[in-house]
């Protein structure tokens, strides 16, 4: 069955549809709030403990380079876990990325996410 991305983002768990709400338009400031103290982080093989620095990555990351972000997909993986894809085109090398975004919860909370390029 394909879904929408909409309906796709309607699906998810609150903690993450409003993660990468925030994180869609470079707020880290915002989508941080929906993170565990204690949450790991790990972005393209860069791992971080705790919201502040996960707050200090994701602030790193959403002002290296100038890009757009689209959500192209989303699938559970079981009751705690999701997958979202989001795809990048902008001014970083190779110009276009498609990455997941793992999100394990805890609770109403991300406690794990990681970032990494998209499984074929």
């Amino acid at each position: 069955m394909t879904t929408s991305p909409a309906s796709q983002t309607a699906s998810l768990p609150a903690a993450v549809r409003d993660f990468v709400a925030a994180h869609v338009v470079r707020d880290p400031d915002t989508a941080v709030i929906f993170l565990s103290d204690d949450v790991v982080v790990t972005d393209q093989g860069r791992t971080v403990h705790g919201r502040d620095a996960a707050l200090a990555l994701l602030r790193e990351a959403s002002t290296a380079f100038d890009y757009t972000t689209e959500q192209i997909g989303v699938r559970q993986v079981d009751d705690m876990r999701w997958v979202v894809t989001l795809r990048l085109e902008g001014t970083f090398p190779g110009g276009v990325a498609e990455l997941d975004h793992r999100f394990t919860l805890r609770g109403d909370s991300v406690a794990e996410l990681v970032i990494a390029d998209a499984e074929g």
